[in-house]
């Protein structure tokens, strides 16, 4: 295979994989290396392990072992398999013995220099034809590559912990990558049976830099004094979909990683407002609380602290007259789950956008804008707002708020009705864009300026979204079943509300919104 090729804007066709063959070293032999490592001799390759960590290399091929047995025992592969596997892990000490490898993988500490004098040395032992894969999460493949010889033989491989469970790996080309390179790699990873995606190299690449709107929207919602950790944990759990809520996922990942990641992406893309990092989450660094890995966080991990509930609004009984209007999913879907529940309700003639009325009170979906400043503008007094569901007609809970001057029987009669046709209510307070329909759009947001950027591509973005973090949906397939409008529009008025760039529009969302266009036309 040559490398002398640099990469273009866009992958050639096909390369084959790496043969089994090959030879793999992997540098590093913590989780991530280890993990790669049990990855590549699954699939018949000889993995030669290196650490500078005396005795460590070999204690990673006993624990990779020790999980080719557990996976036998589950008839998750064969005795034989596992054995054969487990006798391809070889551990060495020196640089030296690395020079029959086809691809050396880096899965060492975060830190450039370490990352360039590696591969530096490694270039007069390896021979011509040797790729060097990258296991950075953050680190610009291009400045990796800068210190070298030959840069075109460098790409990010970036595989996602647990390394053996998780389908995503980023293929990073760098500006001077090897166009073949990149292909290669995609087809090896591929071949290993994960789901590769190709992109470009840039601060967090595509999930580390699109993710991080889950984090930063539900951050303002409470400094804000919108809600608390645990209701907004529930409401994105429940309603959008999401594995485990913002607060939940960052106390798991570590503040101390989770602050660092963002910092990291907000530094390279020179303080630009939509990463901002969150004084809230600086404050849990600072005291040390790092989330489960040292007993506190959002949340107290310590023996015998209690969980806080997510608050929930009282039970009441069903209104008595209920009118729905419109044609839009959420009020078909509110339609059904009343239906269900043999609940009466009428149907009206409104055009504004309003899904119910009940009580006084007109309910709207989110548009982005706080019910009170809508109540203004469309002198309706009682207007209380819905927040996005993943699903609205199955979804357990939702979330809620209203206009400032929306007087409280209104606001109940609002509750019972969504109660009666079966939502769990959760009232935030009169939050811009709530709690699911803001952080969607952020995300959407996110990775269509990442594809117009030509980072990657739409099918690569939702692809590395839904199987690098476990999102429900992918961002750009998420936009375009809500409408692109919708999205353009919450964003619009987010930036509005409150005067930053942060909130700023996608051009590829204008655009596609222009010609009427959803993202995946």
């Amino acid at each position: 295979m040559s490398v002398t090729d640099t990469q273009a804007s866009k992958p050639a066709a096909q390369s084959l994989p790496l043969p089994s063959s090959a030879v793999i070293a992997v540098v590093g032999t913590g989780a991530m290396g280890a993990g790669i490592a049990q990855v590549a001799a699954s699939a018949g390759h000889v993995v030669k392990l290196l650490d500078n960590r005396p005795g460590a290399a070999a204690k990673a091929i006993e624990g990779i072992r020790a999980q080719f047995g557990k996976l036998a025992d589950k008839g998750k592969m064969s005795a034989e398999a596992a054995q054969a596997a487990g006798g391809r892990l070889v551990a060495v000490e020196q640089l030296v013995e690395l020079a029959d490898a086809a691809l050396v993988v880096e899965a060492i500490v975060e830190n450039l220099e370490a990352k360039q004098k590696l591969y530096r040395d490694l270039e007069d032992i390896v021979g011509a034809d040797c790729i060097f894969g990258t296991n950075t999460s953050s680190i610009s493949v291009t400045s990796i590559g800068a210190a070298l010889q030959r840069p075109e033989r460098l790409a990010g491989l970036h595989f996602f912990n647990p390394a053996p469970l998780m389908k995503l790996v980023e293929i990073v080309a760098g500006l001077a990558t090897a166009r073949s390179v990149a292909e290669t790699l995609f087809a090896t990873a591929a071949a290993w049976g994960k789901t590769p995606v190709h992109a470009r190299s840039t601060p967090g690449f595509i999930v580390n830099r699109v993710a991080r709107p889950y984090y930063a929207e539900a951050l303002r919602i409470l400094n804000e004094g919108g809600s608390d950790c645990a209701t907004l944990d529930a409401i994105l759990r429940d309603a959008g979909g999401f594995r485990m809520g913002p607060f939940e996922l960052m106390d798991m990942i570590g503040h101390d990683v989770n602050f660092a990641v963002t910092r990291s992406v907000w530094n390279a893309f020179y303080n630009d407002p939509r990463f901002t990092p969150s004084l809230i989450q600086q404050e849990l660094v600072d005291a040390g609380f790092y989330g489960r890995k040292s007993g506190r966080g959002f949340y107290d991990y310590r023996e015998g602290a209690a969980r806080p509930a997510p608050h929930v609004a009282v039970a009441q009984n069903a209104p008595d007259e209920i009118v729905l209007h419109g044609h839009s999913a959420a009020v078909h879907a509110l339609a059904d789950r009343l239906f269900e529940r043999n609940i009466p309700h009428t149907w009206g003639e409104a055009n504004d956008g309003r899904i119910a009325e009940t009580g006084g009170a007109v309910i709207f979906v989110t548009d982005g804008r706080t019910a009170t400043q809508r109540a203004a503008e469309m002198g309706i007094a009682n207007v209380v707002l819905i927040d996005l569901a993943l699903d609205y007609a199955t979804a357990p809970r939702i979330a809620v708020g209203a206009a400032i001057n929306c007087f409280a029987p209104a606001v109940g009669a609002a509750i019972s009705l969504l109660q009666a046709a079966g939502f769990e209510v959760c009232r935030l307070g009169d939050t811009p864009g709530l709690a699911v329909m803001r952080t969607v759009a952020m995300l959407a947001n996110e990775a269509a300026d990442a594809v117009s950027q030509g980072v990657c591509d739409a099918a690569g973005a939702d692809a590395a979204m839904k199987l690098g973090v476990n999102y429900p949906r992918g961002p750009l397939e998420w936009a375009d079943r809500v409408g692109l409008p919708v999205i353009g529009a919450v964003l619009s008025n987010l930036a509005r509300f409150y005067g930053e760039d942060r909130y700023r529009v996608s051009p590829l969302i204008q655009q596609r919104v222009f010609a009427g266009k959803k993202i995946h036309d």
